[in-house]
């Protein structure tokens, strides 16, 4: 998996939204609505990160973010709609990692966890299978130093697997994880690109298995 996320939001919709996407795109999430919550899910799990907002119930997220800089260098997102310059400056010079503002893109929203947990070492920039070697930052992957060409599809499907080896995940949850949305009863575009992967990996010492009714697997030859 990517790491274990704390998302702490009191807007329910923006706080499943967040939760559902985040799941869907490999992470591992646990959830708050305040500030009471917040404390309960760290003292019962440790995340690789979290997305705090500011304006809670029962606080402010700034005085959450000092507690856990007294003793944890956890990476934090402060998410939040105070958008004034002030407001930034105020929130990365107490603590926050990254600030970002809402309304904002999901899509910017994924980018900035990624960068956070690469650069504080909770997920590698590169993945290593014998002769394989998958980039994450460059998002390319290379068989004997030879770059495999992968489509961003394919690239994700890769890496995915690679994350999970020797577990089968079924097509409907790579189709969720890669394409952000339920698959439906379709599943020939998660085949076309196993397919594509597969054929890339010949001769790698590793291929994609697949089992019926169970998925598909990385794994060794």
């Amino acid at each position: 998996m990517n790491g274990l996320i704390l998302l702490v939001e009191d807007n329910e919709q923006i706080l499943s939204g967040n939760a559902r996407m985040l799941k869907w795109n490999g992470y591992d999430v646990i959830t708050a609505l305040n500030l009471r919550e917040a404390r309960e899910r760290m003292a019962e799990a440790a995340p690789d990160a979290i997305v705090l907002d500011i304006m809670l119930p029962d606080g402010s997220g700034l005085d959450f973010m000092r507690e856990i800089r007294r003793d944890s260098d956890i990476p934090v997102l402060l998410l939040t709609g105070l958008k004034t310059p002030e407001d930034v400056v105020r929130g990365l010079t107490e603590g926050g990692d990254d600030y970002l503002t809402k309304p904002y893109d999901f899509d910017v929203l994924l980018a900035r966890i990624a960068a956070l947990l690469r650069r504080a070492g909770r997920i590698p920039d590169t993945l290593t299978k014998g002769s394989i070697k998958v980039d994450v930052t460059s998002r390319r992957a290379f068989l004997s130093d030879r770059d495999l060409l992968l489509k961003p599809k394919e690239f994700d499907v890769l890496l995915y697997l690679v994350r999970n080896e020797g577990a089968y995940i079924t097509a409907e949850t790579l189709y969720g994880k890669i394409w952000g949305q339920e698959m439906g009863g379709d599943n020939n575009a998660v085949k076309f690109q196993v397919s594509n992967v597969r054929k890339k990996l010949e001769d790698s010492g590793y291929t994609i298995t697949s089992q019926r009714g169970e998925g598909y697997c990385f794994e060794k030859d």
